[in-house]
């Protein structure tokens, strides 16, 4: 280092005279900077109301509660009901001074109301800081997450962190749009294709709550439907809300909304947005600016003024399921706003989910249904391909698809593009025998046995060991087959049967919105086909034995879901529009596909729950963890009398290098699980019960942790 470097960095020590004067003359003219106060201490407090009562964003069941602290009088103005503040948590009895409580860390909270007294006698710490006065919880939005907090059995403050997106204090600073004035209300439009969508309508714009489940019917319309819904409820002076299960979805009611209202009328709230942006939508929803919102499930907290109307699109798809504690579903969110503010509810879709037949069935909601001449006319031909059809089909038995699926989709092509539907993403998956189809297994582990490349050798997908000699342990064949291939290995087997003909691919790596209606084939996984411009000439349903024989208890209903999803994308069957599904015909989902009739098929599954005492008939809870944290539990919890444990059993162990799902073990780990089970009327008292086990549990501190999940999705 030179001596001019060494003097540069010795700071104003080498600087000349004049140099320092002038930098001493900055200083004393420079203001100290304002600290924030730590414990206003001696500062005098309100001098009305001078408690302010807060939750504190600690989410632990524990501290599930409201603690009060003292108003000092400089923040008086600022600490209203419903702004975010700082407070000083974790002091104790023995550190008081002046009478004031000190110390503890500083964590972020919600000021609830203020009090002229506090319940509590001893010292009080005062509040810390009001980090903003935007008034972002109201009332409203406190008691919805009040009762979504008791239904999941979880703490308000984790509710809170769905319900409040975090501050931007730029978008607080930028003023919202003025409100603009009811529009006038729609033409019916293809609502009269229902049979009481046009009195549905009506009843909207004139202020009116109505309560349906809205089959719709196939093809690109409903986001049309949905968007005329939003504007008779604008059309009475009210709100609306819009929840979907992903951004496509989103952007399709947007797009429907702006061009039948224009601009400025409704705000789109999605997890996908940057913080800011969704921020500030969000505050204009909160301050009144705008009446409507579209979204996903991150929408479904949306503080709505005057709210009229609560949507939700597909209630079975996994999105709408919360995968933060407490784990909340946006149907029942939706159900519970429906309730609190007594507007009006629909749940739409193109197949019909076992809540949504409960719903009719118990006469909560009016079923909005067509004519089954209209339903023949939207929707497409669909052909089954049963075992005993592969059994006699050449065609089958030397490649993946039968000789009635390659008529289909060489015909379709001809006419436009065609959908070909697997059930996963990837290359080739895990094998089967090909004589008798039994799955494949490790020697080692019973895990199932993958062909990750053509030509590859065997790979278990649990442990990661290779099997060389592999031989059916059933019948003592050694040839294997696919048991499911995957997207990227059928395309490829399409791409060599057609070769003058584009294959596309839409999967979890790269989904596609939308496609030309040119000749191309396109291969997707379930949820994410695109929608073809004037639709598609044909749709293959691919492995539907797979889908079916998962060991669940929505195995057939979700399969029934996905299969309707994709052939509502297929043209009219007086367009030509034909479906294949490759899957037993004699099956009840099947069934209901070819007759396209959802609803018949979720009102026999309800039946058939019933008689069992299966969800959503019953009500029911899933605890695990550890074997020893699960026993522990259960001996604790004082459950309802009307109670049934069932279990615990060992839950399987996470594929290896693949991602874990919610409540699915830590890797290493063995779990259990328990499912709790209670009849109607006992929902609310099995939540608590549950919860004042798992908070004196916390409490104490002692024990490992155990998860509990009300109405899990997946109970086997």
């Amino acid at each position: 280092m030179s001596s001019e470097n060494g003097q540069a960095d010795g700071g104003a020590e080498g600087a000349p005279p004049e140099q320092l004067a002038l930098i001493r003359e900055s200083v004393r003219r420079a203001k100290a900077p304002r600290a924030k106060p730590r414990t206003w201490r001696g500062a005098a407090l309100a001098k009305e109301l001078p408690v302010a009562r807060v939750l504190v964003d600690k989410g632990v069941l524990h501290l599930d509660r409201y603690f009060d602290y003292a108003v000092p009088e400089e923040l008086d103005a600022e600490a209203q009901p419903g702004v975010r503040v700082r407070v000083r948590f974790g002091a104790g009895r023995h550190r008081v001074r002046e009478g004031r409580r000190e110390g503890g860390g500083l964590i972020d909270g919600f000021l609830i109301e203020r009090r002229a007294e506090s319940d509590y006698s001893g010292p009080l710490a005062a509040l810390a800081q009001v980090v903003s006065p935007e008034r972002v919880l109201s009332e409203d939005l406190l008691g919805l997450a009040r009762a979504v907090a008791d239904r999941y059995a979880g703490s308000l403050a984790d509710v809170l962190q769905l319900a409040v997106p975090p501050r931007s204090a730029r978008a607080e600073r930028r003023p919202s749009p003025a409100p603009l004035p009811p529009p006038e209300p729609p033409e019916p439009g293809s609502w009269t294709r229902y049979e009481r969508g046009a009195a549905f309508l009506e009843s909207l714009a004139a202020g009116g709550a109505p309560r349906a489940v809205w089959n719709a019917l196939p093809g690109p319309r409903w986001s049309e439907e949905l968007a005329r819904a939003v504007a008779a409820t604008l059309a009475s002076g009210r709100g609306a809300l819009v929840v979907l299960p992903d951004g496509r979805a989103v952007a399709r009611v947007d797009a429907a909304l702006t061009a039948l209202l224009g601009e400025g009328r409704h705000a789109v709230l999605t997890a996908d947005a940057g913080p800011e942006k969704r921020y500030a939508q969000w505050l204009a929803v909160r301050r009144g600016s705008v009446r409507a919102v579209v979204g996903t499930r991150a929408a479904m907290f949306a503080p709505v003024r005057d709210l009229g109307l609560v949507a939700l699109w597909d209630d079975g798809d996994d999105s709408h399921s919360e995968p933060h504690a407490p784990q909340p579903h946006a149907r029942e969110v939706l159900l519970l706003r429906a309730a609190h503010d007594r507007c009006g509810f629909l749940l739409g879709g193109i197949a019909c989910t076992v809540e949504a037949a409960q719903l009719v069935e118990t006469g909560w909601a009016r079923p909005l249904v067509a004519a089954r001449e209209q339903v023949r006319a939207a929707a497409p031909l669909v052909r089954t391909v049963g075992d005993g059809d592969l059994a006699r089909d050449e065609a089958a038995r030397a490649a993946r698809l039968p000789t009635l699926a390659w008529q289909a989709a060489r015909e379709g092509l001809r006419h436009g593009p065609v959908l070909v539907q697997v059930p996963r993403r990837g290359y080739v998956p895990r094998m089967a025998c090909a004589a008798c189809r039994a799955p494949a297994r490790c020697r080692h582990c019973s895990g199932p046995l993958e062909a990750q490349e053509s030509g590859s050798a065997l790979r278990c997908g649990w442990c990661g060991r290779e099997e060389g000699g592999w031989h059916c342990p059933e019948c003592g064949s050694f040839r294997l087959r696919a048991q499911v291939v995957g997207a990227r290995r059928t395309a490829e087997e399409l791409g060599r049967a057609f070769p003058a003909v584009p294959v596309r691919t839409s999967g979890r790596e790269h989904v596609l919105d939308t496609v030309p209606g040119t000749p191309a084939l396109v291969v997707s996984t379930p949820g994410a086909e695109p929608v073809a411009e004037g639709g598609y000439a044909a749709a293959l349903l691919l492995d539907g034995w797979a889908m079916l024989a998962r060991p669940d208890l929505r195995a057939g209903e979700d399969a029934l879901r996905r299969w309707m999803a994709s052939a509502a994308l297929v043209r009219p069957q007086s367009e030509g529009g034909t479906v294949v599904v490759v899957a037993e015909p004699t099956l009840r989902p099947v069934q209901a596909l070819v007759r396209w009739d959802p609803v018949g098929h979720a009102v026999r599954e309800l039946a058939e729950r019933a008689e069992l005492g299966f969800p959503p008939v019953s009500r029911m809870a899933a605890v695990s963890g550890t074997g020893e944290a699960v026993a522990g539990f259960l001996r604790t919890v004082d459950l309802p009398g009307t109670a049934e444990v069932l279990g615990p059993v060992p839950l399987p162990l996470p594929a290896a290098g693949r991602p874990r799902r919610p409540g699915a073990p830590p890797p290493g780990e063995h779990w259990e699980r328990a499912l709790i089970r209670v009849p109607p009327g006992s929902g609310a008292a099995l939540a608590g019960a549950l919860k004042a086990a798992q908070a004196a549990r916390m409490a104490r501190g002692n024990g490992e942790a155990v998860r509990v999940r009300i109405d899990p999705p997946d109970i086997g």
